[in-house]
């Protein structure tokens, strides 16, 4: 499985924040203000983090070129959605971690010209990290955000680099 990186204590509550624009309300509230954004912005990608935000995309229409998901909503499992995608793919990804798997996975599905779904057996979240700094510039990554709504972030070179940093903080130690 190969676990490339490790969530620190430090990070844990640092991402708890919003990475991008919090679109707060129902679900038709925020699907409808995403959709203003999109046809506004014309993102060369959407991609989806979670399932429930994932479910709600294909349901307004919006639907993603990459969704990552884990068949999980607030850490409990539900009943898995099947979601329009041209390619599945499954990955291995223990919480608090990125594994080498699930990075390569989710490189390749933005590369794709087909739609993929990535289903993860662990945790997808922090995945999002990984969409952000591989998502074509001006791409947007989505994902939920417990209790208050939706997250988007725009793909720009300054995210990029602030979750590039990120990144280097939860980089592995080779020696382990």
């Amino acid at each position: 499985m190969g676990v490339e990186y490790v969530l620190t204590p430090e990070l844990r509550e640092e991402l708890k924040k919003p990475l991008g624009i919090l679109i707060k309300g129902s679900f038709s509230e925020t699907m409808k203000e995403l959709k203003e954004m999109v046809a506004r912005d014309s993102p060369p990608i959407i991609i989806s983090v979670g399932d429930t935000v994932s479910r709600n995309l294909h349901q307004y229409r919006l639907h993603p070129k990459l969704t990552i998901i884990d068949n999980k909503c607030m850490r409990k499992s539900i009943q898995g959605t099947k979601l329009p995608a041209e390619r599945v793919v499954h990955v291995q990804n223990t919480q608090g971690t990125l594994t080498k798997e699930a990075i390569r996975a989710t490189q390749d599905g933005m590369e794709s010209k087909k739609s993929i779904e990535i289903v993860v057996d662990g945790e997808e979240d922090l995945l999002t990290l990984i969409a952000i700094v591989y998502a074509p510039e001006n791409g947007y990554i989505v994902y939920g955000q417990p209790h208050e709504g939706i997250v988007v972030v725009k793909a720009t070179s300054t995210k990029k680099t602030e979750i590039a940093a990120i990144l280097k903080a939860m980089k592995k130690d080779s020696k382990n």
